[in-house]
């Protein structure tokens, strides 16, 4: 309650893990303003998330130097969506392809009282809407 939240669905062995790094960067510079990070790794996307929930955030520290949140292994697609991940989809669509997650690193920023404020693509950097973040902590 009161903070700001960045929810990322992540995989170690993506493309775009460099994204982690990144994410740490926020993560580091805004945590005593309260934004909030937490990852969700995922295996849905080709198999790009083999750790298991009691590896995955050692992988990502020792590869990454991440410290904000991670979740355990979860869904976003499918039968078995989280259910976080299921109300992010349908209160923040993604266009005319429809609410599905396309990718690993899809994101979501959430604003301070809980409410949906944004999704962003998972090519979309996560140091392209520090904006957007600033605007929702002040």
């Amino acid at each position: 309650a009161g903070c700001v939240l960045l929810l990322v669905n992540t995989a170690t062995k993506c493309g775009l893990a460099p994204q982690f790094r990144e994410l740490e960067v926020l993560h580091k510079k805004y945590q005593d303003s309260g934004l909030v990070v937490i990852g969700f790794p995922c295996e849905q996307f080709l198999g790009q998330e083999p750790e298991t929930n009691e590896t995955v955030a050692h992988v990502c520290e020792i590869n990454f130097g991440v410290t904000f949140l991670l979740s355990e292994k979860i869904e976003v697609n499918g039968k078995n969506t989280h259910p976080l991940f299921a109300y992010l989809k349908k209160t923040l669509p993604s266009g005319f392809l429809g609410d599905a997650i396309k990718w690993n690193f899809t994101k979501f920023l959430i604003d301070r009282n809980g409410v949906p404020y944004k999704r962003y693509s998972p090519v979309t950097k996560p140091r392209a809407f520090e904006k957007d973040i600033e605007k929702l902590l002040n």
